[in-house]
């Protein structure tokens, strides 16, 4: 399996090297399964990674906990990144995935946001009791990392029963964004790395009040271009990729 690996990681380095392809029909495609965090940063990688290697990429962007139970029953994807490493661990228990190729490529942090429909920005989780906020927007706790982070944090603070009731939930972290930006929430508990649209604003959470967000990605077994899978997680991870993914306030492996 090390061997294995070993080949892997050439086939990666050559792919990451090489020319672009003579034709379109010779571009090669990869299916990538990614958590809605990641929305914003990867509109800006891919483009920059299919340039770089001459390949196409589909992205699939959901709750981790959804994506990774799609792939358990055979969904196409090349490579996973969830915002959760529980996930990937399953998945490797499972051998869905090659185990060795995982990689931390982030850690998340989650923000009180304030719909700008709503008045003024909140800045500290106890507001959320107060009468006038209606509705608060979370993604759901149970398969997405986010919206458990977002419970923990309100556990935490003595808040989540008072809260409870109030509670939208997104099926992602999108998908919870998006009851913000729509003003169908006054207030959420969003990820930093969607917060900064121009209908909400934000204030920083205490990250001790949540178990951090280790991020992890891993290549799918049954893909037949593990190393071009492999490829896309190492330039995520490297020189081009890690900048962005700060820009859009990730914590990078090496920084925690």
């Amino acid at each position: 399996m090390r061997r294995a690996f070993a080949l892997l990681l050439l086939g990666a380095g050559l792919v990451l090297g090489g020319a672009p392809p003579a034709s379109i029909a010779d571009v090669p495609s990869l299916m990538v399964f990614a958590a809605a965090d990641l929305g914003f940063a990867f509109q800006e990688i891919v483009p920059r990674f299919e340039k770089s290697v001459g390949a196409r990429v589909s992205l699939v962007l959901g709750s981790s906990g959804n994506l990774a139970t799609q792939i358990e029953h055979g969904a196409p994807a090349d490579v996973f990144f969830s915002a959760d490493q529980a996930f990937v661990e399953r998945l490797a228990a499972r051998g869905a995935v090659i185990a060795e190729s995982r990689a931390v490529y982030a850690q998340g942090r989650i923000v009180l946001a304030t719909a700008r429909s709503f008045g003024p920005r909140l800045t500290d989780l106890r507001q959320l009791g107060d009468a006038r906020i209606r509705h608060v927007a979370i993604a759901n706790p149970l398969h997405a990392p986010y919206g458990r982070a977002a419970e923990e944090a309100l556990r935490k603070v003595g808040l989540w029963e008072t809260v409870k009731p109030k509670l939208v939930y997104g099926e992602n972290i999108r998908h919870a964004l998006q009851f913000l930006q729509t003003g169908a929430a006054e207030a959420g508990i969003v990820a930093l790395s969607v917060a900064n649209v121009p209908e909400v604003e934000w204030a920083s959470i205490d990250p001790s009040l949540y178990a951090p967000l280790q991020q992890v990605a891993v290549v799918v077994k049954r893909t037949p271009r593990p190393e071009l899978g492999l490829a896309f997680v190492q330039f995520v991870n490297g020189p081009e990729g890690r900048p962005i993914m700060k820009r859009y306030g990730f914590r990078l492996p090496g920084e925690f």
